[in-house]
């Protein structure tokens, strides 16, 4: 899959996408222009963006996801530790780690997450 990249605004307009869909535009338009202070124009040129770039998809005024939150977070942190860490997991968790930031229950959690998915 091609590499999504959103704008600060983008992004927190698809966080309420997400959380509420399927909405209607209507309804987007009515929950950007308290959240943002947008006219009914601007969102639809948002919606419209953000289906382009094959996040959302908008059928007959109803919008529903094509990729999930997770799925995308998911895609974003792939590529933050490609461009930034050359792609080296164990890298970014040694610049995330380097001051000993991490409590008993995360290391227990990251533990777990690294048995489950050697575990297939």
């Amino acid at each position: 899959m091609s590499e999504i990249q959103l704008g600060v605004i983008e992004s927190r307009f698809a966080d309420m996408i997400w959380e509420y869909e399927p909405v209607t535009t209507s309804e987007l338009v009515k929950m950007a222009e308290k959240a943002f202070q947008w006219r009914r124009t601007t969102t639809h040129t948002v919606v419209k963006r953000l289906c382009e770039k094959g996040l959302f998809v908008n059928t007959k005024g109803t919008v529903t996801s094509l990729i999930s939150r997770p799925e995308f977070l998911s895609m974003q942190s792939r590529k933050f530790v490609e461009v930034t860490f050359h792609g080296s997991l164990p890298a970014f968790i040694a610049a995330f780690t380097n001051k000993g930031t991490l409590t008993p229950e995360e290391a227990a959690q990251i533990r777990a997450m690294i048995d489950q998915t050697q575990e297939g």
